[in-house]
């Protein structure tokens, strides 16, 4: 029998000590999928519960199943009405974002010009103004205009907000887009037009699904703006319709569980429809060409 060379010997060594960190590391990942999970299990289970059921047993299976809670918190809290309007306002902002933010990433990666760098950090500098710092300026200006207690008033500073993060994003996707495609595009008798409806939008379908994720939890899920600028009861958004199940007595957590389970279904429809798009956007411009 041949004696086992330094190499092979080295091999076999490694070997023995990948199968258990491989394992270690699945049991990782496995605590931390149900540490992730378990939240939105207990909001489903919490929601069939009666408050009593809810104080008693906080962690444990409800004893019986109050299938009402949803359709009593849907007809009390005109939910119907306000999924109908988070929907429009959520929809409109995050395709202006798309649209505004596609366009400027692209002039600002793919074109040269002298400010393009000053503009680039304009934008930029955008994701550090603290959102909510903004409220009591916009409310004045939007009372002034006449524009207070209207949709306009929660698309246009949504779409504003999330500007910078969309075009930072964009940014980064287009610059590992090699330029030989728009040549050969342009070649090809197309316009920048044509190049950026045809070749460069299609191209970068992963970062427009991480962008859309993003955008829409963080309209969907808004509160404060809604808050301060919505005052008619039929232009309410989901999260102030939740807040009708608690007032300054007590809170009816059996009709908020349901209530906030009717909020949160539509999320989870959306990132199971772009998860496979997201996690190319995530990974796709760390490798350049």
């Amino acid at each position: 029998m041949l004696p086992m060379t330094n190499a092979s010997a080295a091999g076999s060594r490694s070997a023995t000590w990948r199968k258990p960190f491989r394992l270690l590391l699945k049991l990782a990942l496995f605590l931390y999928a149900i540490v992730t999970l378990y939240p939105l299990f207990w909001l489903v289970i919490s929601a069939f519960k009666s408050n009593q059921d809810f104080f008693n047993h906080p962690f444990g299976l409800p004893l019986e199943w109050q299938i009402e809670n949803v359709t009593r918190a849907w007809e009390l809290g005109d939910m119907g009405r306000a999924m109908f309007n988070s929907t429009l306002v959520t929809i409109s902002s995050v395709v202006l974002t798309i649209v505004l933010g596609t366009l400027a990433a692209y002039a600002i990666s793919r074109f040269q010009f002298k400010l393009s760098g000053a503009v680039k950090g304009l934008f930029l500098l955008g994701m550090l103004i603290p959102i909510h710092s903004t409220l009591v300026p916009l409310f004045i200006f939007m009372n002034k205009i006449n524009m207070l207690d209207t949709y306009w008033s929660l698309i246009l500073p949504y779409t504003a907000f999330e500007l910078s993060i969309a075009i930072f994003l964009c940014i980064a996707y287009m610059a590992s887009i090699p330029k030989e495609v728009e040549e050969a595009a342009l070649i090809d008798g197309n316009g920048w037009w044509g190049v950026f409806g045809r070749i460069i939008l299609p191209l970068c379908l992963p970062v427009i699904a991480t962008v859309t994720i993003i955008a829409f939890l963080r309209f969907w899920n808004d509160f404060s703006f809604a808050l301060v600028f919505i005052n008619s009861q039929a232009l309410k958004t989901l999260p102030l319709s939740l807040s009708l199940f608690s007032d300054g007595y007590g809170t009816d957590y059996a009709l908020t569980m349901g209530a906030m389970l009717i909020a949160v279904i539509p999320t989870i429809v959306i990132y199971l429809i772009f998860q496979e798009q997201i996690m190319k956007g995530m990974v796709a411009g760390s490798v350049k060409g």
